[in-house]
């Protein structure tokens, strides 16, 4: 035989025996989200440095690949090459980094001090920033 339960009559869904409904008031959403303001204030710029850091560090890693490449190819070939393409096509790279910074292959490449040499000797970041320009300049 089908049971059927009894219904409440005159409370709703969520209302106290005493007359009070469940649930939050305006004062308890707003506290709330203060402390959600202020949480987030604190992380989200330690997250963005924390980014900013990471793509430096990659910048460092994709440099130091090339340059190492530069002088294998030289020690190889004996002349540095036209292009960094040349790296590539010779397999020294499988393909040319990316620049965290500019999120391009776009390099800059630096002519050999001596003379009597051509080809890309070194390369910098092509990034603007005035921390891409510091730290390229100083890895080696």
């Amino acid at each position: 035989m089908l049971r059927t339960f009894p219904l409440l009559r005159g409370k709703h869904p969520g209302q106290k025996a005493g007359g009070c409904r469940h649930g939050f008031t305006l004062i308890e959403m707003v506290i709330v989200m203060a402390l959600i303001g202020l949480l987030l204030t604190l992380a989200v710029p330690r997250y963005f440095v924390a980014l900013d850091n990471g793509k430096v560090k990659v910048q460092q890693q994709n440099l130091a690949t090339m340059r190492d490449a530069l002088d294998k190819f030289f020690g190889d070939q004996g002349r540095y090459p036209e292009t960094l393409d040349e790296l590539v096509q010779k397999h020294y790279l499988r393909s040319v980094p990316v620049d965290p910074m500019t999120e391009s292959p776009n390099w800059i490449a630096i002519a050999p001090i001596d003379p009597a040499l051509s080809g890309v000797y070194d390369v910098r970041s092509a990034a603007k920033t005035a921390g891409s320009e510091n730290v390229s300049a100083t890895t080696n």
